[in-house]
This record gives C-alpha cells, sequence and structure tokens, in this order.
C-alpha cells in the first residue's frame, strides 16, 4: 500500500529536481543579470520581501557582503506603498524576491527603485506577473507550480537563483561547482533523519532556531515554518544574541535547534549550542561538532554559502512530520492562504 503524502512532502521531495530545472534552464537570464550587475558595479544594493521571501533575501545581503563586499540593506516597501516616499537610488541595484510576484507593495516598491536609478532584478516563480513587468531582469525559478501554502521548493530555488547571481558575478569557480551539484547534494539531505527534533518537540509548544551568518537566514525561515505549519511559538536568534537575554527562557527540556555550514562561523555556534545544552536546553544543531548537544545528520555541499541551502531543504522534511505527528494539516495552515498581498 502507498503510504499517504501532504502536498508539503511531496514538493519538498522535489527540490532536487526543481533545483535542477532551473539550473538547466535559468542559466541565460542569470548570466544577463550577473553581468548587468558587473557593468553597474553598485556600492550597494537593496532587497525587496516578504515573509520567506524576505529570509531568501537575508540569506542574499550575507553572500553579497561575504562574496562581493557590497551592502545590502532591506527596505520596507512600505515606504512606497503607505508613505509614497521615493529613495535616491542612482548607481545602486534592487532585488525583488516573491514567488507568486503578485503582492502589490512589493511590486510598488521595485517600481520605485527602478524609477530611483537602481538596476532592477526580480526573482519569481511567475515571470509574467506584475513584479516581472517591473524589472530590468526576471531570475524566473522554473519551480513548477507550488500548491503547498507553505513555500519549500520555491524558497530553495529563490535561494540558489540569489547565490548563483552573486556567484557569476564574482566569477567565483569554487563556489559555481557547488551550485552545479547541488541537484544531487539536496537529494541525500531530503533523505536524512531528523525524527529525533519530532520526538524532542512532543509536548512543546515553544522553541528557539538559532543561526549565524548565511544560516541565520535559514534559523528565520525555520522559525517561520514552525509557527506556520505546526502552529508551535518559535523564535529566531542569532547565536551572538541569544545569550544577551533570550536565554533566560531556557528551562529543562527546552527545544533549540541550532543551524550551521561550515563555515567560518560553525565553532563559534555550536559552542553556543553546547553552553545551552549545559544549562538543561534540548540542543540540536546541524554540525558533528557539538560536545554535549546533539549532532543531527547533514550533506555538506563544497562551499560554505551552498551549505544552509542544503540545511534547510534536511528540515523541511522534518518540520512536516512534526505537523502531522501533532496532527495538524501542513497544507491547510490555520489563518492562512497560499499568495498573501499586502499594500
Amino acid at each position: 500500500m502507498t503510504e499517504f503524502q501532504t502536498q508539503m512532502r511531496r514538493e519538498t521531495l522535489e527540490i532536487p529536481d526543481a533545483t535542477e530545472r532551473l539550473l538547466s534552464m535559468g542559466d541565460a537570464a542569470i548570466r544577463s543579470a550577473a553581468q548587468a550587475l558587473r557593468d553597474r558595479d553598485p556600492a550597494f544594493l537593496i532587497s525587496v520581501a516578504r515573509g520567506s521571501s524576505d529570509h531568501v533575501a537575508s540569506y542574499f545581503k550575507y553572500a553579497s557582503e561575504l562574496l562581493l563586499g557590497v551592502p545590502v540593506a532591506s527596505v520596507g516597501p512600505s515606504v512606497a506603498s503607505v508613505y509614497k516616499r521615493p529613495l535616491r537610488l542612482a548607481g545602486s541595484a534592487s532585488i525583488a524576491i516573491s514567488q507568486s510576484g503578485q503582492s502589490p507593495d512589493i511590486v510598488e516598491m521595485a517600481a520605485m527603485a527602478q524609477a530611483g536609478g537602481a538596476l532592477s532584478l526580480a526573482i519569481t516563480n511567475d515571470p509574467l506577473s506584475p513584479l516581472g513587468q517591473v524589472s530590468d531582469h526576471i531570475l524566473n525559478l522554473h519551480a513548477g507550480p507550488e500548491i503547498s501554502v507553505a513555500a519549500t521548493k520555491t524558497f530553495v530555488t529563490s535561494a540558489i537563483a540569489a547565490i548563483w547571481v552573486l556567484a557569476e558575478v564574482a566569477q567565483d569557480q569554487d563556489l559555481l561547482r557547488a551550485i552545479r551539484n547541488l541537484p544531487k547534494t539536496l537529494a541525500l539531505a531530503v533523505q536524512q533523519d531528523w525524527s529525533a527534533v519530532v520526538a524532542a518537540l512532543e509536548g512543546h509548544n515553544s522553541l528557539y532556531c538559532l543561526g549565524r551568518g548565511p544560516s541565520w537566514a535559514m534559523s528565520n525561515e525555520a522559525a517561520l515554518k514552525f509557527k506556520e505549519v505546526c502552529q508551535i511559538h518559535a523564535e529566531s536568534y542569532s547565536s551572538a544574541e541569544v545569550l544577551h537575554g533570550p536565554v533566560s527562557l531556557v528551562g529543562p527540556g527546552f527545544p533549540v535547534l541550532a543551524m550551521t555550514g561550515q563555515d567560518p562561523a560553525e565553532p563559534v555556534l555550536v559552542q553556543v549550542a553546547d553552553q545551552i545544552s549545559d544549562m538543561g536546553g534540548q540542543v540540536f544543531v546541524t554540525s558533528p561538532l557539538a560536545q554535549t548537544a546533539t549532532s543531527l545528520p547533514v550533506v555538506r555541499s563544497g562551499h560554505f554559502l551552498t551549505d544552509p541551502i542544503v540545511v534547510i531543504a534536511g528540515f523541511y522534511v522534518m518540520v512536516e512530520q512534526v505537523a502531522r505527528a501533532r496532527g495538524i494539516d501542513p497544507d491547510v495552515p490555520r489563518n492562512l492562504k497560499k499568495v498573501t498581498e499586502t499594500v
């Protein structure tokens, strides 16, 4: 008998194939956008996004600053949509991220950025969307239809498109090689067993997610998904911030998920994870370096900037299991719909 699969699980397991489609079909658009960025040589970039897409933007920010040395500022869409204030963006570039490309405030902010002199890029799963119509370069995700309310494959492909265009700008061959290998790496990632986290969350309605650097963006995404599909109150912190007050909530058995790739921040994040474990927290970390926290099985991608993408793919498999263990259908999150349109 075939085991029933939720739509969220089906789409999560499709991540490797969706990544392969992006890499095989999106090359020309990525190269064109990268050349435009090289020609513009912006002193700074801005990002425009909300929800899961804003977590991609946070990942893009760290990647740009670490790879290119170009700072990225997140601009609130309401600057354009509600307050109607123009920004002086001559010589800069903007990147708007929205899987649907439909939200009026994202579209209006992207249009304002273009009118203000920015080179405008859009990462979207719908190139014919209103967002695509106000952008100089459209980076189509080629993810295929995503029916589940919780974004999984569009989140991953958005992050890949974001890092890919930066890798092309930098002509970083090691990173480009890791990106090309992502379909195989992600196929392994979605088979990892994180069931220990599912068991540990039984009876708990609150937890912390931790990250540092590019992985902090994935920690933010993880916390959102716990809220969205599991109805668990989750807060995301940088491992550098959690000891400045939030750790006071940690008591015996308090769940913590610490997310890291194989990068310079890994040892310091693991040190904090072990410290919270010593306080009585039930701490899981995506690293083999842990001493007292529990190490989760992970697949490394061959580059520290693509490791966070692989980690979040494994997380999606687990969080869907948590929802079902709690009797919640992850395909129909309470009070939510697939496309959120804000002004």
